[in-house]
């Protein structure tokens, strides 16, 4: 069954929401894909040329998009299609393969089913980190779980404040530190308190400098010793926060972080506030890392876990109009 049939069947008011929050990436880079199709009279190079012109321009990414490319002709060659508005679902379909690329790929956090689990959150300045971390701390505890944060990146006194804010409004504990304490000494704090005071949940902010990869690295590794040192299995997900609107530049945060630790997942902030949301397929197809989480919206249930099928109707309900 094409996705064309899954959609019917999605939640219409999830799909409805990454509708909105694709908006600009729809009526930006991929305003002209429907007329493109609707007007063209064969399938040729030219159309090919075009369709790989407007990808590129929605950050897809210049492999990514090759590789579309060349499973489209393919398709088209294997079907005989001719008729080029027939690219419209077989465009989905494959875009779709692209992103799952032969895995069952499962964007929930992989917890532990019982006592404690941590997630490290790791990414620069000014991408939403401290933001997500809250949003994610409040979907948990309406789940019932008793949830704690870590105020690991000490570097920047204002990160400090905004977590500690943000813990206050959605009602969980924090730990912190005064500015310019050693962040790994906040994680010891954290877990010994998580571990003592029967916590579900430890999520743990981490400096946001974008430094070189060796300091980078021997930085996390020591915080990953720490809480690993009170329980071996308790860290369960290192994610990467970037923003969707640094575009290629978040492709080379990516490229960083995943060389200085082992990155297990990504959330994609601020996806409603670019033209080019294809930034997803490129990271996904290029690095090998699953997205966990996008930003829909401002508010704080407006992070959404990604699902790649309202994801690609996010992208293409144009297809879909009547």
């Amino acid at each position: 069954m094409g996705l064309f049939n899954i959609f019917k069947h999605k939640d219409k008011k999830t799909k409805e929401k990454y509708k909105l929050g694709l908006h600009k990436t729809r009526e930006g880079a991929l305003a002209s894909l429907n007329e493109i199709l609707s007007k063209s009279s064969k399938i040729d190079d030219e159309l090919f040329d075009s369709l790989e012109e407007i990808f590129i321009t929605s950050d897809i990414g210049v492999d990514t998009v090759i590789d579309f490319i060349d499973k489209l002709k393919e398709e088209v060659n294997h079907k005989k299609i001719t008729n080029p508005i027939e690219l419209q679902e077989i465009i989905i379909d494959k875009i779709f393969e692209i992103y799952l690329n032969g895995e069952i790929v499962n964007a929930n956090l992989q917890l532990n089913k019982e006592g404690l689990s941590v997630v490290l959150f790791v990414g620069v300045n000014g991408v939403g980190k401290t933001t997500s971390i809250a949003k994610i701390a409040n979907q948990y505890k309406k789940l019932g779980k008793k949830v704690l944060l870590a105020a690991g990146d000490t570097f920047r006194a204002g990160a400090i404040e905004q977590l500690s804010v943000w813990a206050k409004r959605i009602g969980v504990d924090i730990v912190t530190k005064p500015a310019g304490s050693d962040p790994s000494s906040v994680m010891y704090d954290a877990i010994k308190k998580a571990k003592e005071e029967g916590y579900d949940l430890l999520l743990c902010d981490t400096a946001g400098r974008l430094q070189n990869k060796v300091n980078l690295m021997a930085e996390l590794s020591k915080m990953k010793r720490v809480l690993t040192s009170f329980d071996e299995n308790a860290l369960c997900e290192t994610l990467l926060v970037i923003d969707a609107q640094t575009g290629q530049n978040g492709m080379s945060q990516a490229k960083a972080f995943k060389e200085a630790t082992d990155v297990t997942g990504i959330i994609l902030t601020k996806l409603d506030g670019t033209s080019k949301g294809g930034i997803v397929l490129a990271i996904r197809h290029e690095m090998g890392i699953p997205i966990k989480y996008v930003g829909l919206g401002e508010g704080v249930d407006d992070l959404e876990v990604f699902d790649i099928e309202d994801y690609l109707y996010g992208l293409f309900a144009d297809f879909f109009e009547e």
